[in-house]
């Protein structure tokens, strides 16, 4: 375990994405608990990509024209809908406390993991990024497998860090619509982003 991978691999984390957008935008919409069930989920929805990129099948994303495209068709659709959502009054990501939709815990995890299992660039990072810390003939799959481990902490605990930020922030501006649907407003902006930086990417 290096130094060099730690704060990469920080970095990394820290950079907002689709899983901070929707970390914080849980967060601000449902507090304490469902920012730490986002969190929790977008880290396990990294699980795909590492065992791709363990396996080899990281590798087909990035030769396959098709199948790459085919996951990032889907990641945009889903992001776009995410926006849909968040916008829409009384939608299905609807979270607060009033809301007729309101989701549980355990959805708000799994919309947490779609979201990063969808993103083909993931599995494609690891498959570039893990090797580079890897010392040759020393038990590969152990080493990726916990240098893969390690990222998913950092990532559990910068994400839930994010999170309870949001949920400080929700508890001072709860009682004003306004800024609360400002804020909606622009997480589904930034989820239009996203997508649109996801469907502009390359193999």
């Amino acid at each position: 375990m290096s130094i060099d991978f730690l704060l990469t691999s920080l970095v990394v984390v820290l950079v907002p994405g689709t899983g901070v957008i929707y970390t914080l935008a849980t967060g601000l919409e449902r507090g304490e608990k469902a920012s730490l069930a986002a969190a929790l989920g977008c880290t396990l929805g990294i699980v795909p990509s590492l065992v791709a990129a363990i396996t080899g099948v990281a590798a087909i994303l990035h030769t396959s024209a098709l199948a790459f495209s085919v996951l990032k068709i889907l990641g945009v659709i889903y992001l776009l809908y995410m926006a849909l959502c968040l916008v829409k009054q009384g939608g299905a990501l609807e979270l607060s406390g009033q809301s007729p939709c309101q989701l549980s815990l355990v959805r708000i995890g799994i919309i947490g993991a779609v979201i990063n299992v969808l993103n083909p660039k993931l599995s494609v990072f690891f498959l570039a990024f893990l090797p580079q810390f890897i010392t040759a003939g020393e038990r590969v799959f152990e080493q990726m497998l916990g240098l893969g481990g390690i990222f998913m902490l950092m990532t559990l605990m910068v994400f839930s860090a994010y999170g309870l930020g949001a949920a400080w922030i929700r508890h001072h501006v709860e009682q004003r619509p306004g800024v609360m649907t400002a804020f909606r407003r622009l997480f589904a902006g930034t989820f239009v982003a996203l997508s649109a930086k996801l469907a502009l990417v390359e193999r």
